[in-house]
């Protein structure tokens, strides 16, 4: 059965409470330097995407500067972070743009962002979030299990799943909510091994309360 939105409202202010506000775990220093971060985090941890930024962007901060480098220059750059060819193509296609486009600066609308290659609605709605202060909740794999474990928002998908958060959450906390759920998911709503014991919303939970009754 699903929860009611009183009990929702109930763990959006224990999050408020236990998480207050909380900055982008990211490190940068301008729209561009977030954009190409985010785009690097897909399938890696912030920690290793900062590592890798730290010895790029002080030289490669634009996309003028960043196209120089090429294909196989960018892929040495972030060949750590994991599917780099990928994202090294991605990259390139998006800072040309940037260049023919929008003369080197990062668009400000979520449906311009969106058609820049490597960004799809999760990167956009972070960015929009973060960088222009517009409301929005970007949906990543620790977004997407914590809402479904906590019956905030259920869904198949990263889409249902935001759309359920929009009816959920009031539209002034969409963005700080999306940092809420992350680091909660991180730290306590684990994929493997969920520390329920230690989680201040176990007694609102209906995975926690269905884990103890098996």
């Amino acid at each position: 059965m699903a929860i009611s939105q009183k009990v929702k409202d109930e763990m959006l202010q224990r999050f408020q409470n236990q998480y207050g506000i909380i900055k982008p775990a990211l490190h940068y220093n301008s729209p561009f330097e977030l954009m190409i971060a985010v785009i690097l985090s897909a399938q890696c941890t912030d920690e290793r995407v900062n590592i890798v930024t730290a010895g790029m962007f002080p030289e490669y901060n634009t996309p003028e500067k960043m196209l120089s480098l090429g294909l196989q220059g960018l892929e040495e750059k972030i060949r750590t972070c994991g599917l780099y060819r990928s994202k090294a193509k991605n990259i390139l296609a998006n800072c040309a743009i940037l260049c023919e486009k929008y003369n080197g600066e990062v668009p400000q609308t979520f449906d311009e962002l969106v058609k820049l290659p490597g960004v799809g609605r999760k990167t956009a709605n972070v960015l929009v979030s973060i960088l222009f202060n517009t409301p929005a909740i970007a949906v990543d794999t620790h977004v997407f299990r914590v809402s479904n474990r906590l019956q905030l928002a259920e869904g198949k998908t990263p889409l249902e799943v935001e759309k359920g958060l929009q009816k959920a959450i009031p539209e002034e906390w969409w963005s700080r909510a999306h940092h809420w759920l992350i680091w909660h998911g991180r730290r306590v709503c684990k994929a493997r091994k969920p520390l329920c014991d230690n989680c201040f919303l176990a007694d609102l939970c209906p995975s926690c309360q269905n884990n103890e009754q098996q």
